[in-house]
């Protein structure tokens, strides 16, 4: 049996090409690559109940340091906001090509749409990306593959052509109508939800990279959490729900200092950067701000590595526009 990787989202294009393939009688392992900066799958993400309700079997690869000095770091630039797509994909097919020696499979390809995305779907993009990959003339995209030049899946007729598709551009009729076709009704969203496309998670990225030299992964995977401040040379994330809470509280670094505001619903909040009076008493305010505290001043705790040591101290509540002038999130307070 003809064996295949599908580069897997979880969106609504790359299910599609997959079944697409399915429908030929080969079979596909559906490659999806786990970015520390998505937090996805604590959102309830939908790719391992989209892998099995279009019956295909699922690999994770999970994405460290070295995507992380990638997306710092593009050798092509960004699209939008922090997503250096073309990068992106030249990375992980060069992944997907080892992968696929490794395991025997006879070609890769992608849910790719020619004209979909401005950066990294038109001509010179996807030629660009499967030469650099080393997969020029190798790379399959199904739902496109009647408008490309034959790929070596076709010519060698592991892939019949004639049963491939013709779709371009942003639109996603055609998509759609193939979805209800195979009977694909989860996560019907045109991608897999990358954070780096959207302009308040850019704005903490950015925000990290100009702060700090040297990173690890949590640094990183803090930034899915919480609201996020930038006052001075200090670091200050505020929980919104218990979620945040508990992962702040897992993030937390030794040098960090954690504040609480006892008795009363209340976020966890991260201190980093310098421990001055100014800081302490800034943190302390935006935690009494978005807790269910009451009256003018509030008695906040605070603590830096063990929770039974606390000390206190009492702040206003920081103002309306305090909050939106310092957030690097950019909605709007709540």
């Amino acid at each position: 049996m003809v064996k295949a990787i599908g580069m897997f989202s979880g969106g609504l294009d790359s299910s599609v090409a997959i079944k697409v393939i399915q429908e030929q009688g080969i079979e596909v392992i559906a490659l999806h690559f786990e970015s520390p900066f998505c937090a996805c799958q604590e959102k309830g993400c939908t790719v391992k109940d989209v892998a099995k309700e279009i019956g295909v079997k699922l690999m994770l690869v999970p994405e460290g340091m070295d995507f992380i000095r990638l997306v710092r770091n593009p050798k092509h630039g960004y699209g939008s906001a922090m997503n250096p797509c073309i990068d992106c994909r030249i990375g992980r097919l060069r992944r997907a090509k080892r992968i696929a020696k490794k395991i025997g499979a006879d070609f890769i390809f992608t849910g790719e749409v020619l004209g979909q995305r401005p950066m990294s779907q038109h001509m010179g993009a996807m030629r660009l990306i499967e030469k650099e990959a080393g997969l020029k003339g190798k790379l399959l995209r199904p739902l496109s593959a009647k408008l490309l030049v034959p790929t070596e899946a076709e010519e060698k007729g592991l892939v019949d052509r004639e049963r491939l598709h013709a779709i371009s551009g942003r639109r996603r009729i055609e998509q759609a109508a193939l979805a209800k076709k195979y009977g694909v009704t989860k996560n019907l969203t045109p991608g897999g939800g990358c954070p780096l496309t959207e302009k308040d998670f850019a704005a903490k990225l950015r925000d990290l990279f100009a702060s700090k030299r040297r990173l690890d992964l949590r640094d990183v995977m803090i930034l899915r959490y919480g609201r996020h401040f930038r006052v001075g040379k200090n670091k200050i994330v505020v929980g919104r729900r218990k979620r945040d809470n508990d992962m702040l509280l897992l993030l937390k670094k030794k040098a960090d200092f954690a504040f609480e505001v006892p008795g009363v619903g209340s976020p966890i909040t991260l201190l980093s950067g310098p421990k001055t009076k100014e800081a302490i008493g800034i943190a302390a305010s935006l935690t009494a701000r978005y807790s269910d505290a009451e009256g003018e001043k509030i008695r906040v705790e605070y603590w830096k590595s063990d929770a039974k040591k606390r000390e206190s101290v009492e702040v206003f509540k920081a103002s309306e526009e305090f909050c939106k002038k310092n957030m690097l999130t950019g909605p709007a307070v709540e």
